[in-house]
Formats: structure tokens, C-alpha cells, sequence
């Protein structure tokens, strides 16, 4: 592995910089699935918060919902965005910090690219190459393969790559899968499955964005292929922030657009390999980079295009 890209990977981005906790984050252990377990063991996944104690297995490794506070928000992604204000809001509830035994009113209620970001965070504060990686899950429930967002750590010993899911007590849990090294086919990379749709290999029905809109195919894959390039950039980006060119379009892109999708995914298979491509990609092509989210739309971005058309109406 060449030594400038596994520099680019202890880098931190605006969501993984540890800020005031860079010490806190390297006092923890540099055992990954012990770090893995004592992260998960600080937040309650949406669902699991949704479905109360109707799972006894989630339940005796979640805690008891029931003492979940009921004026407290039913998910935290849109408070809590970066590795900072996760750990701060931990402090805030229990100021020993990240603990084994946190209590479930004291836990905080996030989604997998949460957990993703903190670990992350942690680990490229010990200084190890990490990266957080957006794509799709087939392990959850049969027949479908959910949005997910796992993590990738370089193992110098192995020089190597491990793949690892922390968001879930999963061997504890019974599911068979080795979530702290697992095999490269056990998740479906977006930019592979990206490719195998727009081949004809496959419609994509089975890749579901859960928006409960049952969103799947193309416009799942599209959304998660410029979320992996982003958290391949060291930009792990939330849901709720899209190429601003991309809004309300993910089923209606041109030939075009989706040949350009298709050269970025072609890069994506191996972005090792195609760091140099990739990186090029990042800086010169503003449409992947110009974001929308819930208060920046198109009106900012063409501002003074809006304005100058306006002082001529008012003229």
C-alpha cells in the first residue's frame, strides 16, 4: 500500500476530528472488536428503540427500552453529526465517559453511519488508517440488502485492509457473520452493486434505502455511490446532504450523468488502485462536492444569479 494514501486515511475530515478528545480516543482499547462492543454499548439504534422489548435477545444486550426517556428525541441523527458531539453528549450523561454498563436513559439514539464516524474518529486519532464505508448490508433479513454504513481499517501487520461492521452485537447476537474481519463478499459494496444494475446483471429491487418509502435500484445506489466517494474523501456524510445537481433526481439522471456515475463506480471497485483518479475527481468536479441539505437549496448556490434577476424585476 502505497504510504501518501495510508496517510490520507489517519487524516480526519469536519466529522471525524476528534477535537478536545484526541487524548480520550487514544486511551481506549486498541483491540478493535473490544472498541467495536464498547461503542455499541453507548447507543440504542432507532429501530431497536422502535421495536421495544418485543426482541428478548435485543433487549438483553440493548437494555430495557421501557426506561428510555419519553420526552427525548426517537433518533438523534440530526442533533449529533460529528465524532465530537457524539462523545460530548456522552460526557454530558455520564462524565466516566464511554462505560460498559451505561444506562439505557443515558445512552444516545443513533444510526449505523454514526457509529461508523466514531469509530473512525477513535482510530484515526491512534493513528491508524481508517475509513468509514457507505453501501449495503445483506445480512439483516433475507432477500434484501439494506443501506449500511460499516468500516475499514489498515492492518500493517497483514498489510491489509479489514472490513468490520461495529454497529451491533452481532456474534452475540447469533447472527453468523465475523463482523471484526469480514470477507469482502458479505457486503455489498455501492459501487459494485451500482454496476451490476446498470449492466443488466441484476434490477436492484433487493437494494433498499430506508426511507420507508421503499426507495430501491438506481436511486438507492446512486445516493450510497456519492456517499462512499464522500467518506473515501474523509466527508462522511449524513442523509439528509446530497450533490445539490442530484435532488430530487436519482430516477431521472441523462445518459450522460449516469456515464459519469458509472466512470466514478468504475474507480470505486478498487479505490486504492484509483486513489490518484479519485482524488483528481474531488477536487475538479464541483457537481459531486456542491451540497444540498435541509437549509442550503439551489436558491443559495445560484445566490447571485436569484439576485441580479430580481434587482432587474425590480428595475
Amino acid at each position: 500500500m502505497k504510504e501518501y494514501i495510508l496517510e490520507h486515511y489517519k487524516r480526519t475530515g469536519v466529522f471525524t476530528y476528534a477535537g478536545a478528545y484526541g487524548d480520550y480516543f487514544r486511551s481506549l482499547s486498541d483491540e478493535i472488536p473490544v472498541l467495536g462492543r464498547l461503542i455499541c454499548s453507548q447507543v440504542i439504534h432507532r429501530v431497536t428503540l422502535k421495536e421495544g422489548n418485543t426482541n428478548a435477545n435485543a433487549t438483553l444486550l440493548y437494555g430495557d427500552m421501557n426506561r428510555y426517556p419519553w420526552y427525548r428525541m426517537r433518533c438523534e441523527d440530526d442533533i449529533f453529526l460529528t465524532a465530537a458531539a457524539l462523545t460530548a453528549e456522552l460526557f454530558r450523561m455520564n462524565e466516566r465517559g464511554f462505560v460498559k454498563d451505561r444506562a439505557v436513559e443515558h445512552k444516545i439514539v443513533v444510526t449505523c453511519r454514526y457509529v461508523s464516524v466514531l469509530m473512525s474518529a477513535i482510530l484515526k486519532a491512534k493513528g491508524i488508517p481508517a475509513r468509514s464505508r457507505a453501501g449495503f448490508a445483506p445480512y439483516f433479513k433475507e432477500g434484501i440488502s439494506m443501506d449500511h454504513w460499516i468500516n475499514q481499517y489498515y492492518n500493517e501487520k497483514e498489510s491489509r485492509w479489514i472490513t468490520f461492521d461495529a454497529d451491533g452485537f452481532y456474534e452475540e447476537g447469533g447472527m453468523p457473520l465475523s463482523q471484526y474481519d469480514m470477507p469482502e463478499d458479505s457486503f455489498d459494496w455501492a459501487a459494485e452493486a451500482y454496476l451490476a444494475v446498470r449492466s443488466g446483471k441484476t434490477d436492484g429491487k433487493q437494494y433498499l434505502y430506508a426511507d420507508r418509502e421503499g426507495t430501491c435500484s438506481l436511486p438507492a445506489l446512486i445516493r450510497y455511490l456519492i456517499y462512499d466517494f464522500h467518506a473515501l474523501m474523509n466527508n462522511e456524510l449524513t442523509y439528509t446532504f446530497l450533490p445539490a445537481y442530484l435532488e430530487g433526481r436519482l430516477d431521472s439522471l441523462t445518459q450522460k450523468e449516469l456515464q459519469e456515475l458509472d466512470r466514478l463506480a468504475e474507480w470505486m471497485r478498487e479505490p486504492d488502485r484509483y486513489f490518484e483518479e479519485l482524488s483528481m475527481l474531488w477536487e475538479q468536479e464541483r457537481k459531486f462536492r456542491i451540497l444540498n441539505s435541509p437549509l442550503v437549496g439551489d436558491y443559495d448556490h445560484g445566490a447571485e444569479r436569484k439576485i441580479s434577476n430580481c434587482a432587474v424585476a425590480i428595475q
